[in-house]
This record gives structure tokens, sequence and C-alpha cells, in this order.
């Protein structure tokens, strides 16, 4: 709570009385030091979370827990008791005397008894109470089944004595469930979290039989509401039995599912039943979904227009619209067999008239919901339909031909809403914004395209189940907008989109009268719109859908023509994106259509691409430089086309006349006047034709990779490389680093007598400037190992031949980059440290030997330091497959060279010494940094580590297992572990493995297969 009065100001020292376990703690004091925590700014803050923190982890602060709770009015100064509790327990429950663990049990029982036994109390302490929820459900991990074997006997016991205490515990029963089911990856051990999962399905009887008595008996609005939500998250585990021999269904469904406070929550429940793929319950699942239907129809008659009906819903009604979604798509996906047949189809129509009118509900998540169901049906229907065409008639009812005619009126109005609601492609750039205007898209909304892609797939299979129903009602629709009566912006964008997106699923013929009608009435309304705004709407949609259709331009020369025509017009057109939209189709047909463009078509004179040559001049006289690049490198496509290498010189030098004009000028301007060089403007145009160049070659196609390597890399190393080593850290430019991690991802080999050089330019200098700290430079530390994954990966040669000191500079720089706390340098680092040991794996045998020999100890060293760095779990997946390749070259002899140090003579004999001495060293080092933790525990995780080598994901969950156990003080009490259980899970993927190797003549060496006399 806020303070009421002025902070008086604490001073450090009165602070630290805090601390001094021989006094009495000073509640008061430690009120003010918590207020100043949350409520004062500056040093104050510094001071009273300084202390805090030291209080926090004190070891025997979790004593004054109790004192704090009982005599502090503060409910922050509570919490942080609280959170001094939860860390106890946490992490050294286990070194707790027995009689310590029951008595903290005790105290925490009492405390939610006595704060939850009043509905008043149950609101008024909502957060504190949420905290000893928690807390309880911490001891539990620790303490049930083994030590509180009671404990759902008790839970359930005192649920019947008080209502408000009731309703708490379903609180309790339902974070419990969610720490063993849905959150204990990364918390607890696999072992252990498979033995709460089964103790919680053993003693669910108890549990079930709680929550349908409430459900029968209570009249208690505030219980029934937390009974429901607890038994929608036991839905997924419990076992099915309970689902489905019981009233469960009819319950939720004739008692809960009409009244407004429990329907969402019954919804939701419901469909978590809904969602259960068994055949044995095939009738139960029948019942579920008339019966729901049925009762849905008295809530929600059919007439309902829920489109208009969710605008004007309150958010209880809205979320039951979406959660009405998410039952009809769940049940339909599953079990929709079960329904189509004839004494059920009246329902199953039901039940696609609310899903339709669902898709037409303007709320994107809801139509996402929906959208996903009708791409699995469709797509099912048109697989069933081939299957039929192909096999040839059966009985209908069981044919996809028969199911398609059932289905035919509900696609037919499917089509209808996908056409009206298609989302808007990636090609097209102009659109209409919030405001009502039309602009140029500068951002790519991903999930606009995700969106697309999935509507566009439906809308493919739609017309593939009926061509003739989706062209008539595109034709329609498009005859609508010529005549105005749906005319808008919005209406013309959603159906040029959907008829560009079902390019290629008519026949040719179809394909083609259909869009000599399309093309020619947008044609005609594009002359009959009056405004800029206007006509560049109709523009972009004529551009979107001349583009998707390559396949008509090809076989139709006329319309080509005047299709690229018209877009060339579009690029005078100066409204914003028009040009941006004509450049990027244009492109487009030129890379579908290259062959028609250098080819003499009948009735013309020459080719198409003499005119543009003949015109470019005029064509792009109105494009910005950005757009002329784009327009340079489509014409670069139609000329690669041809076939003529001298007529292709000639057309590539009238290409470039112009721009070779303009940069003649200026050099010649230059020579007289070298401070024409120094103009802003000047260098633009210089560097503008040079992108323009780019582009045109980029699309040409032809290979100026061995130019690059001799003629342009050693000026540029000596402009650029040389220049970036003598300056500043300051002044050097993080683009350098890039640009000598592409060179090298492009020309691979070819640059290897160049490599030294490059390293010596950037290498050494880079590394002084980020070497200091974790956040200086951050450009040039990514840019830096990205070179340096780059060298790894294409030039390994010339790290082989680096002297010893400079590839140790390199390695300790990868070391250094796994364990940085920027997420791309570390992702990084461990990429390039993976690829350089599955390199030196395959190096000769001194280099790898000598490598392995030197580094690889202190590589698993670091390789464990990082792993068990939480700051670095994020990485995790990575650097199981790092580390599991590392014991597997262990383990696979890919190390011959003995690692250990000792003489020969006292080093382990046989193949596998390598391994018994990693295992040794490991365990060494485990119990060095962990001291806290058992030799058991040690031994049962290096054997894992080892086991499950080849099987990089049950790697990680080892490695992940592992981790949770270095957090938490075990003591002698390793029961709850399971090492038995996990010794022997470890020994089968050991035998499994070896069984596979056995299969396999050499894989094992000659002491590890059994021989018959």
């Amino acid at each position: 709570m806020p303070p009421t009065s002025p902070m008086a100001v604490i001073s450090e020292s009165a602070a630290a009385q805090l601390l001094d376990f021989s006094q009495r703690l000073d509640i008061g004091l430690l009120d003010r030091v918590v207020n100043c925590m949350y409520h004062e700014a500056g040093d104050q803050q510094k001071i009273a979370e300084k202390v805090l923190n030291t209080l926090k982890e004190h070891p025997d602060a979790w004593m004054r827990v109790d004192s704090i709770l009982e005599f502090s009015s503060n409910q922050e100064t509570k919490y942080f008791a609280l959170q001094i509790l939860e860390a106890l327990i946490k992490t050294r429950w286990k070194v707790l005397a027995r009689p310590q663990c029951e008595g903290i049990k005790k105290y925490i029982v009492g405390l939610i008894i006595q704060t939850s036994s009043s509905s008043e109390l149950l609101e008024s302490e909502k957060t504190y109470l949420g905290k000893l929820n928690m807390i309880l459900v911490e001891i539990l991990k620790h303490e049930w089944p083994n030590n509180w074997s009671t404990f759902i006997s008790d839970i359930v016991g005192a649920s019947k004595t008080n209502e408000s205490l009731c309703q708490n515990n379903m609180v309790i029963l339902r974070l419990l469930s969610e720490e063993v089911f849905d959150f204990s990856l990364g918390q607890m051990t696999q072992t252990k979290a498979k033995h709460l999962k089964d103790s919680m399905c053993q003693q669910f009887s108890l549990i079930f039989q709680l929550c349908q008595y409430v459900l029968e008996n209570s009249q208690n609005a505030s219980l029934v509401v937390s009974t429901l939500e607890t038994l929608l998250r036991f839905m997924h585990w419990i076992p099915l039995g309970y689902i489905f021999e019981t009233n469960l269904i009819q319950t939720l469904v004739f008692k809960f599912f009409n009244v407004p406070l429990f329907r969402n929550v019954t919804l939701k429940c419901l469909a978590e039943i809904a969602g259960v793929l068994v055949d044995e319950y095939e009738t139960q699942l029948v019942e579920l979904f008339v019966s729901t239907t049925d009762k849905l129809k008295e809530m929600l008659p059919l007439e309902t227009r829920l489109k208009e009906a969710y605008e004007r819903g309150s958010n209880d009604e809205q979320s039951f619209i979406q959660n009405l979604a998410i039952f009809y798509t769940t049940f339909l996906k599953g079990h929709s067999s079960l329904v189509e047949k004839p004494e059920l189809i009246w329902k199953l129509q039901d039940a696609y008239a609310y899903l339709l009118m669902l898709s037409e509900v303007e709320e994107r998540e809801i139509f996402k919901i929906c959208l996903e169901y009708w791409n699995i049906l469709v797509s099912d229907l048109y697989r069933e339909s081939l299957t039929t065409t192909v096999v040839g008639t059966l009985a209908e009812s069981t044919t996809g031909e028969g199911r398609s005619k059932q289905y035919a009126p509900i696609l037919s109005k499917l089509r209808r809403i996908m056409i009206s609601r298609m989302a808007r492609p990636e090609e097209v750039l102009v659109v209409e914004n919030e405001h009502g205007e039309v602009v140029r898209e500068f951002m790519k909304d991903t999930d606009s395209l995700n969106l697309y892609k999935s509507m566009r797939e439906t809308l493919v299979y739609l017309t593939h189940l009926d061509y003739s129903d989706t062209k008539k009602i595109m034709i329609e629709k498009l005859q609508h907008q010529v005549d105005g009566r749906e005319w808008s912006w919005h209406n013309l964008n959603t159906l040029c989109w959907a008829i560009g997106s079902i390019s290629g699923a008519m026949q040719e013929d179809d394909e083609r009268s259909f869009l000599v009608i399309v093309i020619r009435d947008l044609l005609g309304l594009c002359e009959q719109k009056r405004g800029k705004d206007n006509k560049a709407i109709v523009a972009s949609n004529i551009m979107y859908v001349v583009g998707q259709y390559p396949r008509f331009l090809r076989a139709h020369w006329r319309f080509l023509k005047t299709v690229i025509t018209k877009l060339f017009e579009f690029m005078h057109e100066t409204h914003e994106g028009v040009q941006d939209m004509a450049c990027d189709t244009f492109i487009k047909i030129a890379q579908k259509c290259r062959r028609q463009l250098v080819t003499v078509q009948y009735g013309e004179a020459v080719e198409f691409i003499e005119e543009i040559l003949k015109e470019i001049d005029i064509i792009i006289n109105d494009l910005q430089p950005q757009q002329v690049h784009t327009f340079y490198e489509a014409v670069g496509v139609i000329i690669s086309a041809q076939l003529d290498s001298a007529v292709e010189a000639r057309q590539i030098e009238r290409l470039f006349r112009l721009p070779n004009q303009i940069w003649d000028g200026i050099l010649v301007q230059a020579a007289c006047n070298i401070d024409l060089l120094r103009d802003f403007e000047v260098v633009q145009q210089l560097c503008n034709l040079l992108k323009t160049n780019h582009s045109a070659c980029k699309s040409l196609g032809h290979s100026y990779l061995v130019q690059v390597a001799e003629n342009i890399l050693p000026p540029l190393l000596d402009a650029v490389a040389d220049d970036y080593q003598k300056n500043l850290p300051a002044a050097r430019e993080a683009e350098v680093l890039s640009l000598m991690a592409t060179l090298v991802n492009r020309l691979e080999d070819h640059i290897l007598p160049a490599l030294p050089r490059v390293l010596d330019a950037v290498f050494q200098s880079t590394l002084e400037m980020i070497d200091k700290d974790l956040e200086e430079f951050p450009e040039h530390r990514t840019n830096f190992f990205t070179l340096l994954q780059a060298v790894n990966a294409h030039c390994f040669s010339a790290l082989l031949s680096l002297t010893s000191d400079k590839f140790k500079l390199i390695l300790d720089s990868v070391i250094w980059a796994i364990k940085h706390t920027m997420r791309q340098v570390s992702e990084t680092g461990l990429n390039i440290l993976h690829t350089m040991l599955v390199n030196m794996s395959s190096a000769n045998s001194e280099k790898r030997q000598v490598f392995f020999k030197t580094f690889f100890m202190d590589i698993l060293q670091h390789m464990f330091a990082v792993i068990t760095d939480r700051s670095q779990t994020g990485n995790l997946t990575l650097q199981s497959s790092l580390l599991a390749y590392m014991f597997k070259i262990v383990e696979n002899d890919i190390i011959t060279v003995p690692l250990s140090d000792a003489p020969e003579s006292t080093t382990i004999q046989g193949s596998k010494a390598n391994v018994q001495y990693v295992h040794q060293s490991l365990s060494q080092l485990l119990k060095q940094v962990f001291p806290h933790l058992q030799e058991t525990q040690i031994r049962v995780f290096i054997d894992g580590l080892f086991s499950f080598d080849q099987d990089v994901a049950a790697f990680r969950e080892h490695v992940r297992d592992f981790l949770v156990q270095i957090r938490e003080v075990a003591g002698e009490d390793l029961s709850d572990l399971y090492l038995e259980e996990r010794e022997a899970e470890i020994a089968q993927a050991q035998a499994a493995k070896l069984r596979r190797h056995a299969c396999v003549p050499g894989i094992l060496g000659p002491h590890e297969v059994d021989m018959c006399d």
C-alpha cells in the first residue's frame, strides 16, 4: 500500500539494522524500507533495494517471516516476506530438518485457511492469498505424495466445511495441475514430473467427486465459476472415463451452458471435450454435438445476425462468440464423419450455418479460427474428389463426390465470404489506411500475409471443387463494381485480390474467357472513374491481377503488349505507390514472359524489347532512383533470354547508353574541377548509377566472380581494410566487417589468397574494441562474429594454416562470444564453435589430434560454464547440440590422442580411455562447482550425456533436468529425483545405441563385440 505520510529519510546505517540477526526485527523500520523501495526514487530507493536484497539472501531470513506476516500491516512487506519463504522452499527445502518442514507446512496451511475463511477476506486479500497459494504448491512439489500422502483427501475434506475455503482450494488444485502438467518443463526433472502426473491421475476420483458435488449442489456463483475454471484446467489430462462415463457433459450443457455467468467457461470445457480423439466414446461425442447445438439454438436462434450482434455485444458476449467458433471447429476437425450421417444432417447444417455466420464476424482472430477449419475441410474434399475421379464412382453417399454435393450449398456461401474478406497480398503497395486515405504501404504486415496465404489456399481448393460457381460469383461481384451497386475501394480490393489468388486453379480455356472479362471490365473501370484516389486503387488492382496470370499473358501476345503498355503509363502516375507497383509488376511479368519479349510476334515488325529500348528515356522519365533500378533489372531479365549473343551485346549497350552518358559527363566535368566530386548531389547521382548497373548485371546473369576476386578485391582491400586498421576505433565503420563477411560468403575459396590480409586488417583491431566490456560497439560485435562464421564455414583451411598463436586468438574470441549477453552474438559463437569442431573432425589426422589434445577439455569446461549460466538458457538447444557432438566424437574415437596429460603408464588403457577420462574430469569439475550435489546425481548426469549423445532432443531434456537439480540443495534425500529409474532409462538408451551400432559391421571395436568360441 502507498505511504500515508511523507517518507522520513532513511540512512544506510539505519536500514542496515535489519541485517543484524542478533537483535529483534524492527517491523516498523522494515515497512519504511519496503515503502522506500516501491515508492521512492534515487539514492533512497538504491539503499532500500540493497538492504532488502541482502536480507532476502541471508540464510536465516526465513525464520523472521512469521513475525513479519503477523505484525506488519503493509501488504508489500508481507509479499516481500513470502518471497523470502518461497526462495527457501525452492532451493533449500531438502536440507531443512523434518520438524522445520512440518512447521512451515502447517503454518502456511493455517494462514491460507484463516485468509480464505470468508468471501470478504477472499476478495480483499486476493494478492496476498494468491502468493500463499503458490507457496503451498511449491511445498507440495517437494512433499506430495511421499511425505504428504493425504493432501488430496485433506483438501477435499476441508472444502466441504466452508464455501469460501472450497473456492480457494479450487484455485490451489488448479495451480497444482498447471505446475505439474503445463509448467513442469525446466522446473522439475522429467522423472519427477511423470510421478506427480501419475499421482494426480490416481487420486483424481476424490477431486472429481468434489467438483461434481459443487456443480450439482452449490448456489454460490463465484464457487461454481471457480470450480468450472479448475475443471477446465483438468480437461486435457484427466482419465476419459470421468468425462464420458459420468453425467458431466449433461451437467455442463443443460445446467450451465445457457446461464450468462457460466456460459463462457462452460463452452471452453465443452470445446476441450470436443477435441478428444477416441473411438470408444463416439456415441457420447455425438450427444455432445447434438445437445450443444440444440441448446445454442434456444440461446442464439439461427436468424440472429451474428456480425451485428458481435459489434454491439459486451466483452463477455464477444468472448462467447469466439469460444463458439473454437467449439465447432474443434469438434468438426476431429469428428465430422460422426455427424455426416443422414439422420444427423440437419444438425450438421445448423452447425455450418453458425460457422458461416461466425466467418462473417469482423474480428480477425475469430476469422482465423474459422479459416483454419475451412482450409482443412476443402482440402479434404478436394483430395477425395481426386480419389473418386481415379477410382471411379462408388456409392454416392460414401464417395468424395457425394460429400462434395452434400457440402455444395455451404461451399458456395463460403466462396462469397472468402472473396469479400480476402486479405491483402504482399505484391499490393497501394492500400487504404485507417483514415480512409489511399497511401503506399511501407511495412509488410506479416500477419496479413500469412492470412492471405491461408485464404488463397482455401479459395484455390474451392475453385477446384466448383470452378463455375467461383467464376460466376466473381464476375457477378465485378459487374456490381462496374454498375456502382457495390462500388467501394474495399470491395474492389478484396475482389481483385481473390481473382489474383486463384491463378492456375482453372483449366486454361476457362481461365482465358474469365480473364478477358476481368481485364476488360477493370480497364473500363479505370477510364470510368474520376479522381486520383479512385484511379490509383483501380490501377493497383489491374497491375496485381495481370501480374498473377503469366500463363495467360504468355499465350496472348496482344493482351501482354497492352498490359505492359498500360504499366508504362502507370509509371508516369505520380500518386503514391502506383509507380512502385508498376515497376514491381513489370519485373514479375518480365521474369515469366521474357521469351515472348525477345521474339518477333505475329503482326509485329520488331521484338518488343527493341521498342522498350527505343523509348526507355521516356518510360523512366518520372521514376525515382530505386524504381529505375527495378526497371533496369526487369529489362536485364528480358535481355538475358536473348539467344543471339551479338544481339544481346548490342541490346545491353543500348540499355546502358543513358547511364553511361551521365557517368561520362560527370567524369569529364570532374577532370576539369575535382571539387565537383565533393558535391553531395553529384556523389548521390554516381551511387545511383552504380546501383543501376548492379541491378541490370544481377539479372543479366553474367558471372563476375573471377573478376571480383582478381581485379576488384585487391584495390578494395587497399582502400577499405587498410583504412579500417589505421583508423581510430570510433572512426571504424562496422559495415567494413559486414562487407568482408559478404565477400567470404560469395567468393568462398576464391578469397583464400587474400584472406590472411583480411584477417590481419580487421581481426586484431576489432577484437581490441570489443573485448573490454559487453556493451560498446554492438554493431561491430555482431558483424565481427558474422565474418568469423563465414571464414569458418567457407575457408576453414585458412584457419588451419594460421600460426598457433593466431589460431588460439580466434578460438578465444569464439569462446568469449558463446558467453556473450547479446543473444545474436552468443548464437553466432555457438554456431561457429560447432562448425569448427565438425570441420576439425574431418581435417587431416595430425592437425585434428593436435587441436583436440590442446583445446578439447578447455572447450568442454567453457561449455559447462555457459550451459549452467541462467542468463544463457535461451540457447539451450544450440548448446545441447554442440555438447552432444563433443561427447559423440569422444565416444566414437574421432579423438584418438589421449586427452589426459598423465604419463602413459598411469593412464587408463584401451580404446575407451578418453571416455573414462572425460567422465572423471567432468565429475571432478561438477563436484567442485556444485558442492551441494550428491555423487550419485553427478554420475547419473554424466552417464546420460554419453547415452543420449546421438539424440539431441533427449540430450537437451537430460541437461534441462540437471539445471533443475543445481538450483536446489538436495541434502541426503534424493528419493524425489527417482535416480534409479533415470539410471534404467539411460542404460536402455545406451543399449539401444549399441544395438544400432552392432548392425553395421566395424562400427563397434573388436573388444566391444561378443564372440563365440
